[in-house]
């Protein structure tokens, strides 16, 4: 079992840039492929990044490519989203998520989730 705990949420003027953090209370992220996913209210959760367990694969959603970066630091056992040129649309709450299979160089698939935490971009 993977316990996911996100942080950083918060409200931020649209151009602005935030941070989002996802670490663990118990286990571990190592080996773990990550990601970030958003629901706004009223819309299903979509996919926004993803890393891989060794860090040497990135992806993005096409809508967030290029303003937000996702990282990870197995020594601290967190992963980052850096969220820059924030627009309104962003606006949702953010969840982090792990793989279902431990160094796993398939698909990523995630199976454990934290609670999330609200982003909101204001105009």
């Amino acid at each position: 079992q993977v316990r996911l705990v996100e942080s950083g949420g918060g409200l931020v003027q649209a151009g602005g840039s935030l941070r989002v953090s996802c670490t663990t209370s118990g286990s571990t992220l190592t080996g773990y492929a990550m990601g970030w996913f958003r629901q706004a209210p009223g819309k299903e959760r979509d996919f926004v990044a993803s890393i891989s367990w060794s860090s040497s694969r990135t992806e993005y959603a096409d809508s967030v490519k290029g303003r937000f970066t996702i990282s990870r630091d197995n020594a601290k056992n967190t992963v980052y989203l850096q969220m820059n040129s924030l627009k309104p649309e962003d606006t949702a709450v953010y969840y982090c998520a792990a793989d279902r299979l431990r160094y796993s160089n398939s698909q990523f698939i995630p199976a454990y989730w934290g609670q999330g935490t609200q982003v909101t971009v204001s105009s």
